[in-house]
Formats: structure tokens, sequence, C-alpha cells
């Protein structure tokens, strides 16, 4: 599943780097921090490796 905004695939790539250990847990907030908890390593590392180009930096809520 790829992200849809640039903000959604930096928040899944904060909450993948705390699954994996490379950052501590508790520095995560809002979106990345309800990422980590709810999210396998494996849907996290799909929406981080989405690619930026083309995507905007937010998507309103519908």
């Amino acid at each position: 599943m790829p992200a849809k905004s640039k903000a959604q695939q930096k928040a899944a790539g904060a909450a993948l780097a705390a699954k994996r250990g490379d950052i501590p847990k508790s520095e995560l907030k809002g979106a990345s921090k309800s990422m980590a908890k709810s999210m396998t390593e494996k849907e996290l590392h799909d929406l981080a490796a989405t690619r930026r180009k083309g995507k905007p930096e937010h998507v309103g809520k519908h």
C-alpha cells in the first residue's frame, strides 16, 4: 500500500526506525506513534518505501 502524502511516508519511516530499534519509541509523536503500535514492520516498510516525487505534502480529510 503506497503512502498518499509525503507526511504519511515520513511518519511511516520514523515508526519503522523505532520498530527496528534504530531510534527510541519515546521519540515518536502523533501519527508515527500510533503507526508503530498498530502496523507490522512489513506494512511500515511498504509505506516508507513509497517515492515522494509527485506526492502532496499533506492530504486533507474528506
